[in-house]
């Protein structure tokens, strides 16, 4: 297994609901932390959401590992932000038996 070059800072953002003054909530995002990551492009498309095409680009980002349950380590639903890239965290999954590091499959859009 080659070692990631972790070169590229991102901030990790988790979701938070916060109250709209009115018995509802709003989507907000709260930063936990920030992490140096190996971002890898995989596939990508071209879709259409709401008749607006939107380019679909899945990427492979390799970080260094944390141990379940804590806030350092990324989960589903949650976000990397770089500027204003946003990569949206579809699952997770250990690169090595030993956990240094961590696999983050995740999907930036943007509207073409």
């Amino acid at each position: 297994m080659n070692l990631p070059r972790l070169n590229q800072a991102l901030i990790l953002e988790a979701p938070e609901r916060v109250s709209d003054g009115s018995g509802g909530y709003t989507q907000g995002w709260i930063v936990v932390g920030s992490v140096w990551a190996e971002i890898t492009a995989r596939t990508g498309r071209e879709a259409a959401s709401g008749g607006v095409p939107v380019s679909r680009v899945n990427y492979k980002i390799v970080v260094r590992g944390a141990p379940f349950g804590t806030p350092e380590r990324p989960q589903p639903e949650q976000r990397f932000r770089q500027g204003a890239r946003v990569f949206t965290i579809q699952a997770v999954a250990e690169r090595d038996p030993e956990g240094r590091y961590l696999t983050c499959f995740a999907q930036e859009e943007m509207v073409v």
